[in-house]
Order: structure tokens, then C-alpha cells, then sequence
């Protein structure tokens, strides 16, 4: 018995399967962009979120990102270590630390991702304003929809994983 889905639930299965092919080799791009600036794939993205956000607190980030407040402090001293932040007090309270992105290492950043900003741009070529307004909006509240989707699957909330972590995240066994 087959059963025969409408147009819009197809299209909507063809997005969600692409999506999820974009969504590998951007995380695989984004490992290969980490190991050659000498980081992990985390603190590269942890960085990004940094520099997208400015500075924040240890905690705020781990919120931002969804990680322990533990796995937070090891990430921000690998960072620290690698020049991509500097932990400065806050200058509107200093009992706090905030954590700043360095601005010289954003521009390592940037020519990473340079050539493929520059393809971006040449697909966007094939789209009228309207069409990439509406890419735009889509992007947009997907970008809201992950942000929310991180918050229910963090590390800490995970229950029962048999996996051994270090301090990196990553999965000793592999």
C-alpha cells in the first residue's frame, strides 16, 4: 500500500533532508576551519557566538551555548589561551568577569570564511531581493528554532549517556 503525501508535504520533507545534508557540511567545514586555527570545533563556534554576542559572562555563555557552567570555564581557558579572549572585569560591576573576543583573532576568523562568503554570494546572484528577503526570513526564524531546540538537548540535561567526556566535549572512545 504506498501512500502518496501531498505537494506541500514533500516539499516540506525535501527541506528538512536538505537542511540536514547543509547542517553536516557545515559542522564539517567548521572542524576543518577549528583544527586549522588550532582549536575544537566548540571553541571555534564558541568564539563566533562571542563575537556575534560581544562580551558576556561565563554564565550567560553557558547559556548562549547550552554547555555546564564547568565545561564553560575549561572552554573560556582554552580560548584564553589560544588569544581569542581576554576575561576583563565588568566595567558596570566589577564583581564580575566578563569574558571579551579579541578582535585581532576575529579577523583569522573572518579569512576562514572569506571563500565561502564569497560563494554564498554568487548563489545569491540567482535570487531576486524578494526571494532572498524571504531565504532571509525562513534563516531567521530556523536560527530561533535551534536556539530553543539547544536549550532542550545541552549536555547537562542528558540523561543516562554512557559515553566517557572530557574537557574538550569531545567523546574519549572515539
Amino acid at each position: 500500500m504506498s501512500s502518496v503525501l501531498p505537494e506541500y508535504e514533500e516539499k516540506v520533507l525535501e527541506l528538512t533532508g536538505l537542511m540536514r545534508k547543509l547542517s553536516t557540511r557545515i559542522v564539517l567545514f567548521q572542524q576543518n576551519a577549528a583544527h586549522s586555527l588550532g582549536v575544537i570545533h566548540t571553541d571555534l563556534k564558541t568564539a563566533d557566538i562571542l563575537n556575534e554576542k560581544g562580551p558576556v559572562t561565563a554564565g550567560e555563555l553557558a547559556r548562549l551555548t547550552g554547555l555546564t557552567t564547568g565545561t564553560v570555564t575549561a572552554l573560556i581557558d582554552r580560548l584564553e589561551q589560544a588569544g581569542f579572549v581576554r576575561r576583563e572585569k565588568d566595567p558596570h560591576d566589577g564583581r564580575r568577569v566578563i569574558i571579551v573576543p579579541v578582535k585581532e583573532k576575529q579577523s583569522e576568523i573572518r579569512a576562514l570564511y572569506r571563500p565561502l562568503g564569497n560563494m554564498t554570494r554568487e548563489v545569491c546572484k540567482d535570487y531576486t531581493a524578494d526571494q532572498l528577503d524571504l531565504i532571509n526570513t525562513f534563516l531567521s526564524r530556523m536560527v530561533g528554532v535551534f536556539e530553543q531546540a539547544n536549550g532542550s538537548v545541552s549536555i547537562s540535561k542528558q540523561e543516562g549517556c554512557s559515553c566517557k567526556k572530557s574537557g574538550t566535549g569531545r567523546n574519549e572512545s572515539q
